[in-house]
């Protein structure tokens, strides 16, 4: 009995003294857990926090209040004298399209988005969304509607703009797409399947892409790749970032059934001004050429020229005056920066020459024979 008692009063001695350590560890616990609560809230509500990057809000309302207006619907059709010049031209490069289905009859058409680039009413789309087409309709987000010229196109990027007659027109803010990174939220603004002013959120999945799209022969490709979903429609609308900024003209999307599939691509906005500016200004896009055969570098060719990295562009050939070999490049020199940026790829390289200005001078840091050289180029017209 007496063992019993004792070990009934060492039990409620115990469960005393636990309590007591509870009640006196109560206040601490309570100074500890705050801070890290603030914390995670400071985190949920700026993600990717680094210099010379876009902080992400916890929604998007500010950013697409900022874009939807900016983001216009286009209508283009080919009207009955296109149509039939058409056909008479399509007939005598193929005169046996019209009984094999080679040939549309009637007038084509379609729509898609476009993105006002000035406010006295340049606006930017895709060569794809408007192309064949001599009567284009823009539709603003108040109901608006303008009749549009054709200012200019550059099928080699698929960029197109458009003039209508209207002053002071919503604008975005431009981004710096060489500055974006993988991770970053984006928005993409446009009319899918013509419902107008849709806006869907994703990440950005890559950049530097080439996807084989464009056809043709000079093709200019270094999408930025997300997973905004894109649908028909959107070509030629906004792709924009967490702040309302615009970072790149939505173009296409990777799917076997026509409808988006999980990836969009979208022109960086840093290529898509220089290709607007001549536009503009000249009526075609003035595009700088190194004049250069280039393959991208891998393991094989490392292995091959004796380098120890595996990233980069690989100068293949050497066009007779061209502005590479008047400054000296050589073949199997490997290309891995323009002047302060990295180049992984081809299209990282043809993207930042494409954005230069005919004239202007580049260095390229090259690996020859094991050997770093910094090479100045001064890029000819093609």
């Amino acid at each position: 009995m007496k063992n019993l008692i004792g070990f009934i009063t060492a039990g409620v001695l115990g469960g005393l003294i636990v309590l007591a350590g509870v009640f006196y560890m109560m206040p601490q616990m309570a100074t500890v857990t705050a801070p890290q609560a603030t914390y995670a809230q400071k985190v949920n509500n700026k993600i990717n926090v680094k210099k010379g990057t876009v902080a992400a809000p916890l929604d998007f309302k500010a950013a697409a209040k900022k874009a939807m207006p900016v983001v216009v619907h286009i209508s283009a059709t080919e009207s009955a004298s296109a149509s039939k010049k058409r056909r008479n031209n399509n007939r005598n490069s193929d005169p046996f399209g019209q009984f094999f289905g080679g040939d549309s009859f009637g007038p084509r058409g379609g729509s898609g988005s476009g993105v006002i680039f000035s406010n006295d009413g340049y606006i930017v789309t895709n060569n794809h969304v408007i192309e064949g087409a001599d009567q284009v309709e823009v539709t603003l987000t108040d109901n608006r509607q303008f009749n549009a010229t054709i200012v200019g196109t550059d099928p080699s990027s698929d960029m197109a703009v458009l003039k209508i007659e209207g002053g002071n027109l919503p604008t975005l803010k431009f981004a710096d797409s060489d500055q974006a990174e993988i991770g970053e939220w984006v928005l993409a603004v446009g009319n899918p399947f013509d419902l107008t002013s849709t806006v869907t959120a994703g990440i950005i999945s890559a950049k530097g892409r080439s996807i084989d799209l464009i056809q043709d022969s000079k093709r200019l490709e270094s999408f930025i790749q997300t997973d905004a979903a894109v649908n028909p429609g959107n070509s030629g609308g906004a792709l924009v970032d967490a702040t309302g900024r615009l970072l790149g003209i939505n173009t296409a999307i990777a799917t076997n059934t026509g409808t988006f599939s999980g990836y969009s691509f979208a022109i960086p906005v840093n290529l898509m001004r220089k290709i607007v500016g001549d536009i503009i200004e000249t009526g075609s896009y003035q595009r700088a050429y190194l004049g250069i055969n280039i393959k991208d570098m891998d393991s094989e060719l490392a292995e091959e020229l004796g380098v120890n990295f595996t990233q980069g562009v690989v100068v293949d050939g050497l066009i007779d005056g061209g502005a590479a070999q008047y400054a000296g490049l050589l073949p199997n020199d490997v290309i891995t920066k323009v002047d302060e940026i990295k180049i992984k790829n081809v299209p990282e390289l043809q993207e930042v020459v494409g954005s230069a200005k005919v004239g202007d001078t580049i260095k390229l840091t090259v690996t020859r024979k094991g050997k770093t050289k910094v090479i100045p180029v001064r890029l000819k017209k093609g």
